[in-house]
This record gives structure tokens, sequence and C-alpha cells, in this order.
């Protein structure tokens, strides 16, 4: 196809690409820790489609080398407006290192899956290069690692608690969450020459100011003073309290404005924006993407990413759940921001296009994927609450939970005369599916739902995430009952029978969690060899800044009740839990009996191995 050798239809990544546009100077030179891919999954990609979108010149410069003489950080020059760096869709620590703080030996983001291609806390490191380089061109900040480390934060690898990351890279500003509407709004105002520092009221953005410097800010924001970064490393219990203040702001429709002090200086972070429009959402997929990686990497390996979502399609953005040990509600936001049918079916359109489709989507889904267009059915209820989950503990009854417009929309892709199958590869969240509502015809529409993606979504084997079995440990992850996991495992197999499928379901479970102990760990082997499963799809639960789990694995507390909660922290309490998984395999029998005998429980030694 032409366009994989036009070299026009990417930003441009080398200066030769650069003269081959025809120009003469860069406004906006975006480095990330990531391959550049040209593709709505990707943050890099979509950020410079957006600028280019408002008239600007933007090159990307994909992983950078930052241990050589630093020509990637040079090759460029220097660009009209401001540098804009990003770690990559992933927090680099988490690249690089497994729950158990080993090397990961691969690296998903990069050709070939070969690891080493970007450094630990990449911000920091290319921050402190092209502030060394070029101190006078404004620098900003945003991605994920940035976005959940914009105040002080625990970091699992270093063991301590760090300062907002504006402290470690000298950045001008950080855009925390979904940055298009921010990097649009901040780069008219640069354009225009209004100084860097004097862009102190755009939302969602955060800035670092002498703790008695007046700077400009909006009238109706209010402020809460958070406790400084050396309360927080003095008292764990103001650090667990801190956390509590940031979610709940985090997740209101009307925020205040959040200040912390660091030594003689103090971060500010400025309450979001509204959650996005569907014609705002829209805007932004309908941008030229070529959906390919730059031809760079024509002659190099596949990344392995890439090769994940190619053919997936994102419907949405958000999540209500407020799971303790996640962070899509920190990033995107609470609130759901659903794109329209006809974006969504352009798109579909678009990937049927491509080369090498098959006739099967790989994805129709979001961060969860069955909250496509709900929102609150009364607005103003919505803007006075500061609930950090609308579905925990029980579904919100302000809370429009019906399928029907995912129905509408899955029944369309499949009419596409070129799409064989449209699997729904993300997690879906099946209490929204089986708990009541007060409206018959959502009720219906529900159940009807769960039949259709067994039934037509399902590339044989259904994602879902009870996470674990003990209701003590799921009501502190806010996640529901397991008895609602063992309904629809029920459910299930019913569907599969009346369809005449062989699917299976494949359950998600986390060990290790804060509250989560060994005997609880014992009962999730139990109760789920009762049902037959044999768990794969298994994890180890990774601190990760800005999650309620991380700061009660850190603290030792419970930022909304102060009750002191018990987390197996060193490697030999991690992998017992850990161990619980595979109680079906040899090499684990006799360590799994010798610690529940030594708690004094032979009677989950029997219920598990029939002894």
């Amino acid at each position: 196809m032409e366009h994989k050798t036009d070299i026009s239809l990417w930003l441009p990544t080398s200066k030769k690409e650069v003269q081959q546009m025809g120009w003469d100077e860069i406004d906006v030179i975006l480095f990330t820790g990531d391959a550049y891919i040209d593709h709505p999954s990707f943050g890099a990609a979509v950020i410079g489609r957006v600028l280019e979108h408002e008239g600007l010149r933007v090159a990307v410069v994909p992983q950078p080398n930052w241990k050589d003489d630093l020509r990637d950080f040079k090759k460029l020059g220097r660009p009209n407006l401001f540098f804009a760096v990003t770690a990559g869709n992933m927090d680099s620590m988490v690249n690089h290192y497994t729950a158990g703080k080993r090397k990961r030996s691969s690296d998903a983001y990069t050709p070939g899956g070969r690891s080493g291609q970007r450094p630990d806390y990449a911000t920091i490191t290319y921050c402190n290069i092209l502030k060394k380089l070029y101190p006078d061109v404004p620098l900003v900040i945003g991605g994920i690692e940035a976005s959940l480390r914009r105040v002080t934060h625990y970091d699992y690898w270093s063991d301590k608690l760090m300062p907002s990351i504006l402290e470690d890279t000298k950045a001008d500003i950080l855009f925390y969450g979904m940055g298009e509407k921010t990097i649009v709004e901040f780069a008219k105002l640069v354009k225009r020459g209004i100084p860097i520092e004097s862009l102190t009221s755009i939302p969602q953005t955060a800035f670092m100011v002498g703790e008695d410097e007046a700077y400009a800010t909006k009238k109706n924001w209010d402020e809460l003073e958070l406790a400084s970064h050396e309360t927080c490393l003095a008292d764990k219990k103001e650090y667990a309290r801190n956390f509590m203040h940031i979610e709940e702001e985090s997740n209101k429709m009307e925020a205040k404005k959040l200040v912390q002090r660091v030594g003689n200086r103090k971060v500010v972070v400025n309450p979001p924006w509204p959650t996005f429009k569907e014609s705002e959402i829209d805007k932004v997929y309908d941008l030229p993407y070529t959906r390919l990686p730059h031809p760079r990497y024509n002659s190099k390996e596949t990344i392995p990413a890439y090769e994940m979502i190619r053919h997936s399609i994102n419907i949405h953005r958000g999540c209500f759940g407020g799971c303790t040990f996640c962070t899509i509600s920190a990033h995107q936001g609470k609130f759901i921001a659903s794109r329209s049918e006809k974006s969504i079916l352009k798109e579909v359109e678009q990937v049927t296009q491509m080369p090498d489709f098959k006739g099967y989507i790989s994805d129709l889904g979001g961060p969860s994927a069955n909250m496509y267009k709900m929102k609150g059915i009364h607005e103003e209820i919505c803007k006075k609450c500061k609930r950090p989950s609308c579905i925990f503990p029980s579904i919100c009854k302000n809370l429009d939970t019906n399928h029907q417009p995912m129905l509408d929309l899955y029944a369309k892709v499949r009419q596409h005369p070129k799409v064989k199958k449209a699997f729904v590869g993300s997690g879906i969240r099946y209490d929204m599916i089986l708990e009541k509502t007060n409206n018959e015809e959502a009720n219906k529409a529900n159940h009807q739902y769960l039949r259709e993606v067994i039934k037509h979504h399902v590339s044989g084997r259904l994602k879902v995430a009870p996470e674990h079995s003990s209701d003590e440990v799921l009501k502190f992850m806010r996640k529901p009952s397991f008895k609602l996991f063992e309904e629809l495992n029920e459910e299930f197999k019913r569907i599969n029978k009346e369809e005449n499928l062989n699917q299976q379901l494949i359950p998600y479970f986390i060990s290790s969690h804060p509250g989560s102990k060994s005997e609880d760990m014992a009962n999730l082997a139990i109760q789920t060899k009762n049902m037959d499963f044999r768990l794969e799809q298994v994890q180890d639960f990774t601190p990760t800044p800005m999650t309620l789990a991380t700061v009660v694995y850190y603290s030792g507390y419970h930022p909304y009740t102060m009750e002191e909660i018990y987390t197996a922290k060193n490697r030999d309490a991690k992998e017992k839990q850990r161990q619980f998984f595979f109680w079906y395999k040899k090499e684990f029998k006799n360590k799994i009996i010798n610690d529940l005998k030594s708690k004094g429980r032979d009677d989950l030694v029997k219920k598990l191995f029939n002894k």
C-alpha cells in the first residue's frame, strides 16, 4: 500500500524527514520512551496529531539514546515553542520491573520486544538532559508516569516517598490525565508569546512556584492545602490522609485546586477539565492516523504492543470502578467519555481497509469493556458526589447502566461486510450486568448483553477480573462479592450450553494485595478448585504511584479510616501467597502444606488436598 513508504504521512523523526516535509523550523519536539506508532492507542501519537491539527509543526523523537553523546537530543535542534516529554504508555518502572523487582527481559513497546531502550524514571532522565542542553526552552511533561507522580508519591522500586516529579525533572509544567485539551490550550498561549511562567490558570496542569509567590489563578477555584512533602516523610498517617483528599478531588466534577509545599516551594495542581463531550472525543479519534508504526521500523522486528492493538478500537475512556489497585480513574477520570457511533464505525471501516486485516477486530472496548454511553441520570447529583466509585459498594441509583447502546453498536459492527468477528477483549464488569436496577428495560438489556457477548464477541475465552475470593479483601479492593462471580460462572455455562458453544471463562486474580493473608489465598485456591478452575491469569500486587492500595502498602493505614491493614511485603511472604494460585503443581504442594500447618490451619490443607 502506497502510504507505507510515503514518509510525509507520519510526523517526522529525523532531520532528513523534517527537510522532506519542507520545514525550516519545528514548533514542538516530542520525546517518548516508546517506539513511534501512529495509532490512537499511543499517547505520543495522539498528542502529536492533536498539535498538528492546530497547525503546528511537530516532530517525534522516539526512544532517544541517553547513554551516548546525546545526539538524539540534539539532532532536531531547539523548537520554536517547547519540548514535550513522556515516558510512554506505561510508567517506566512498571515497564522495567516485575512485582518481585526483577528486571524484565522484554519491553512490548520496542521492536522485537527488546529491553533496555529507555532509562529507569525515563521522564526525569530525558528532562534533565534537555534542561542541561537547552535551559531556556520551555519543557512540558505528561503521560501516565508524570500524571500519577504529580504530588508526593511512594516509589516501590526505590522504596521511598518521592516529591512531585516536577521537582526532579525541573519541567516548567505538567499535564496530568488525558492531555489533548490541555496541550492545545497551552500551545495556543505560548504561540501568542505569553511567558510560560504566567500560564498558571490552565485546567488539568500542575506547576511549581515559590511558597509565597503570587500567581494567576481562577477566582472560582477553591483551594485545598495538602500536608507538605516533608510532613509526609515524617508521618505515614499524614501521607495516607493526604491521599484521601487527592482521590476525592480527582473524582469530583467540580474539584478544588490542590497545593502542596516542597521545601521552600509549592506544587499547585489545578482542577481538571470537564469530561470530554462526544464531539470533543470524536475529534481526537478522527485525526488522520496511519495506524501503523513509523517506516523507520520497516526493516526491524515487530513491536509486540502494536501487534496486540493493531486491529482494536477504543470506544470510550474513563472508569466508574475506582478499584484500589488501579490507576485508570486517577489518570482518565471516573466519568465516561464515549465516542459517537458514527466515529467508531468510521474507524471500523478504516481497520477493514488495512492490508493485513483478515476480518477480525481484536477488541471493541475501553478501560472496562461495558461502560459505553453510561452516565449519571441527573447530573446535578453527580456534581455533588465525591464517591471514589460509582459501582461500589453498590451501583449508584443515579447511574444509568443500560447496555442497549453497546448492543446496538455491536450489531452494526457485525453487519459490516468485511468484519467476520469483532471481539470484546477488554475486561467486562459483570457486576454492572448481574446487579439488578429499578429499570426493568435496562435489566433485560443487560442480560441480553451477556448473551450477545458470549455468542458473538468472545474468541473462545471471556476475560473477567474477580481479583480475589475473600469478601473482606474484595471490599477493600472496591470489588463485588465473590458470589457474583459464581453467579456469572453459572450464567456463562448455561448460555454456552443453550448456544451450543464450548468457551472458557478466564478469571484474573491478584495475590499479596493489602488485606490479603495466606489463609485468604488458601480459600481462593479451594473455591476456584471447587469451580474447576486452574488459574493462569494471575499477578502479584505491584504498588504503583497514586493508588489507594499503594498508599496502604507503604503507610500501613487505610486513608479513609486510619485503620491498620496487613500487607505481605517481603519476598518470602509474597511468594507464599502467590504459590496458592498453583496448588495443583507438585513443586508447590509441600510448601503450601507447611505454610498452612504452621498457622494451625490443617482444615484448609484437608479442603485443598482432600487429606
